[in-house]
């Protein structure tokens, strides 16, 4: 009992010498079991055992038996993952910014032989290897890139880490930056670069937003001006097709109508046809004469319709006359003239065109 006692007081006073230096404490531990000829290590535990003050084995966690006085169980390391603490320390940016930094970090020991005789006070190393680490990984960063490279910064630390604690058995799972305090006058100059960037974005973001309108807006009058012109020209080439059509139409009519009337012409008193037409034609053009226009003209004798109807005749036969008939055709038209002459149809017409 007075043993166990003077133990637990040994171990009090060094975690407080320990915490008056400047070392971080290590976990809390009911001390060192003794040999009892029969022990049961618990799980997640590994018990050194040195056989007259030389290591002789390590007790895997179950039934263990060791001989009194000869054996001894010198280390008790716990395989679970341990968590601590960083304090917070000073660092220089590659900008020269001091920085108050801390930090959490988790291990694991995976040797318990090299983390009971390769260091003192393995979880002590630790930590000042992850402070020292830091320090040094912050001095190639400059402010902006602290912030926005947490992770590389962290992964970096964990490989400096693990390189320098192989031989301690040790392994560094993570580490985890926890606060970053930057100084008062740093801040007030950050938070002012930070405004300034979003008045510079919100610029360039309304700037932007003008210049896609105005873009628009002349895309779309562009297209409504080509719209409109091939309308426009839609519209000319359907009119002139209509045209065409109407012209061809009216084409086609008057040369229908000249066939018939060509073929109307070569019937049975055609000539005498024609001749009266022509005449019906020609009054009718006299008599409007006067309304159209006040200025007209008259023939010499504009009562004499005979005289008229014969003219109007006369200039009919004139542009009916062929060139040069021959025989046949002069005999064939000299009957036709004969029968113009002969026909008593033709003789009462122009009786009533006189009378009228």
């Amino acid at each position: 009992m007075l043993a166990r006692a003077a133990r637990g007081t040994g171990a009090l006073l060094l975690r407080g010498s320990l915490q008056a230096s400047g070392r971080a404490p290590r976990r809390a531990s009911s001390g060192l079991p003794r040999n009892t000829v029969v022990l049961f290590v618990p799980q997640q535990e590994a018990w050194v055992v040195e056989r007259m003050g030389r290591f002789h084995r390590i007790l895997e966690p179950g039934l263990n038996i060791l001989i009194p006085v000869l054996d001894r169980i010198r280390y008790v390391q716990s395989l679970k993952e341990i968590v601590i603490n960083v304090p917070e320390q000073s660092a220089v940016t590659l900008d020269n910014v001091t920085l108050q930094i801390d930090g959490v970090l988790y291990l694991r020991i995976m040797d318990p032989y090299k983390a009971s005789y390769g260091v003192e006070d393995p979880e002590y190393a630790v930590t000042q290897l992850a402070q020292t680490t830091m320090r040094s990984e912050l001095g190639k960063l400059s402010l902006d890139k602290v912030f926005r490279e947490r992770e590389s910064l962290n992964a970096n630390i964990v490989d400096a880490i693990n390189q320098a604690a192989d031989c301690w058995g040790i392994r560094c799972l993570r580490y985890e930056i926890k606060d970053i305090h930057v100084p008062p006058r740093v801040k007030e100059s950050m938070q002012m670069q930070v405004e300034a960037e979003r008045r510079k974005r919100a610029t360039v973001l309304e700037s932007e937003g003008t210049r896609e309108s105005a873009i628009n807006v002349a895309e779309g009058k562009k297209q409504a001006q080509i719209l409109a012109s091939e309308a426009e020209k839609a519209e000319q080439i359907n009119q002139a097709a209509g045209e065409a059509s109407a012209v061809l139409a009216k084409a086609k009519a008057k040369a229908e109508a000249i066939r018939i009337l060509a073929a109307a012409l070569t019937q049975h008193n055609g000539d005498a046809a024609a001749s009266l037409t022509v005449a019906e034609q020609y009054v009718s053009a006299f008599s409007k004469l006067a309304k159209d226009s006040n200025t007209i003209l008259l023939p010499s004798n504009p009562s004499d319709v005979t005289s008229m109807v014969a003219q109007a005749m006369g200039v009919y036969g004139a542009l009916t006359k062929a060139p040069a008939p021959g025989p046949q055709d002069a005999g064939s038209r000299g009957n036709s003239r004969d029968a113009q002459d002969t026909d008593p149809s033709l003789d009462e017409e122009l009786d009533r065109v006189k009378l009228s």
